[in-house]
């Protein structure tokens, strides 16, 4: 692949005493976690991957991205000729700038949700607050075909919240196979010291969790084993468990932390269908920010939450405080069985990594203080909350047909829904099906506040929301940015169903 990168790096470091810091490449890190994710006898401690991070340089972030098949045989993002998703860090004011080139063969080797498959791919920034028309965040008119580039240009706006973003592909049809492959990356927006100044100084970490298939994998058994994948498959789920989740391309990796250390972790579940209920145990998490948006910008008068575990679906981000376990001992990381409904897939328990007592961390960044001030946004939405809905979006299925409102989406359709820019409207998502679905709509945050019509206890702002089977959810949407003008979607991040429907546009006006 071509070197065509002008962005400063942050060197990928693998804690060991063979390599200096700055000499061990990418790759040097994913084959360590390919080969210690298979828990083989007498291996070198199975440690966490640290992503390459990538940072702007002079207000601005440029790479090239490849997609292209990977040694497994799966689609896999390239960066600079190596299988690679780097994490993008940039701040408020930059501009990202991404030549995707796509280098799919133009028969594919895989099935799709809707045959047949064509490769094209094209790269979604999920929960970014910017515009959706071209260059920016399109997923409807940008796409590229084998041998065909795009060329995004994304302005961040200067008051964009600070939080964990991430960026994934998004072909309408293809999805859900080119997400389960791995092609994902976390993007983080810097400041958010700003918001909650005790981050500054504490080391942070960036754990991506990624589903991983074991349906056709001879190593299954060993696989399932590693992680003690759970037997109860919650309830009236039926069927045996194919996937495994590993963190940041590891199976069940270490996490070391010293004893009361505090770190700043900032998790995202890239999982293209999967469900994780984190639970750190022995602790819990001081929540800083879920969905990338800080608690403190609408609430800041309690900056923070604080839970024994956290319920994310596919999409859903983590920004959270945690301590290191007492000395000489060992804690876990888990995702705990999540009853995702009668036609639900399994999402059995499982352990993501262990949490080792080690020297205090010397190979995660640090968060540092930062120049920027907080945009506070306290909003009384109390006579919104209290009206009819002005929206109701109702979630279907037939066999292996999914809809919204009664339509399946169709790339040619007109918008569902006209946005006017300048406003927040209540909406009331309706689950009339026997499963889960996690509600997204790009661009744009909303305010989570009823379940099955009794009020929700802490309210969170979200891009993704959980919708029970045979129930609903009521939000308040924020359409007040008025850089969020054009064409844009609503779908279920279960990206299976959105590749076989369940999706539609709105405009934003």
């Amino acid at each position: 692949m071509p070197r065509n990168v002008s962005a400063t790096s942050d060197p990928p470091v693998l804690r060991s005493a063979i390599f200096p810091r700055s000499t061990i490449p990418a790759i040097a890190i994913m084959a360590v976690a390919a080969f210690s994710s298979l828990g083989m006898t007498g291996e070198p401690p199975n440690l966490l991957p640290l992503p390459l991070s990538l940072r702007a340089k002079d207000h601005t972030l440029s790479l090239t991205l490849h997609a292209a098949i990977a040694a497994n045989g799966k689609n896999s993002f390239y960066f600079n000729g190596e299988p690679n998703a780097p994490t993008l860090r940039l701040s408020p004011g930059d501009q990202l700038k991404i030549t995707y080139m796509n280098d799919l063969p133009a028969n594919p080797r895989e099935s799709c949700a809707i045959n047949p498959c064509m490769d094209m791919t094209n790269l979604h920034f999920h929960g970014l607050m910017v515009s959706p028309d071209p260059p920016q965040d399109d997923v409807l008119s940008m796409m590229a075909m084998p041998g065909q580039a795009l060329r995004y240009i994304v302005q961040i706006p200067k008051d964009h919240p600070p939080g964990l973003y991430w960026y994934h592909t998004h072909p309408h049809g293809e999805s859900h196979r080119q997400v389960l492959d791995g092609m994902s990356g976390a993007l983080v927006i810097e400041g958010m010291e700003s918001y909650f100044p005790p981050l500054a100084g504490l080391p942070e970490r960036v754990l991506v969790v990624r589903g991983r298939s074991i349906a056709n994998d001879p190593q299954a058994a060993a696989l399932k084993h590693r992680v003690e994948l759970g037997s109860d498959v919650c309830r009236s789920v039926p069927g045996t468990p194919d996937e495994i989740m590993s963190l940041n391309g590891a199976v069940r990796p270490e996490i070391d932390i010293a004893p009361r250390q505090r770190q700043f972790w900032r998790l995202v579940n890239a999982s293209a269908d999967r469900y994780v209920d984190l639970q750190l145990e022995e602790q819990t998490f001081e929540i800083v920010a879920m969905d990338g948006m800080p608690i403190a910008e609408h609430d800041p008068n309690r900056r923070t939450r604080s839970a024994d575990h956290v319920l994310l679906p596919p999409a859903g981000r983590l920004e959270a405080i945690v301590s290191g376990p007492e000395a000489g001992t060992r804690t876990r990381l888990i995702s705990r069985c999540v009853d995702t409904g009668p036609d639900g897939d399994p999402n059995p328990a499982m352990i993501l990594a262990d949490i080792v007592p080690g020297p205090p961390a010397d190979s995660t960044l640090t968060a540092a203080k930062t120049p920027l001030k907080p945009v506070l946004k306290t909003v009384d939405l109390t006579a919104e909350e209290a009206a009819p809905p002005r929206f109701i979006v109702t979630f279907t299925e037939k066999k292996s047909d999914f809809y919204i409102n009664g339509q399946k989406f169709a790339p040619d359709a007109a918008p569902m829904l006209h946005a006017k820019v300048g406003t927040f409207q209540h909406w009331r998502i309706v689950n009339a099906t026997k499963e889960l679905h996690p509600m997204h709509i790009h661009q744009v945050h909303f305010l989570a506040y009823a379940e099955n019509d009794k009020p929700i206890v802490d309210p969170l702002w979200l891009d993704t929301v959980n919708v029970p089977y045979g129930g609903s959810v009521d939000v308040i949407m924020d359409f007040t940015n008025a850089v969020i003008r054009g064409m844009s979607v609503f779908h279920c991040h279960l990206l299976n169903h959105e590749d076989k429907g369940m999706m539609a546009k709105i405009l934003f006006e």
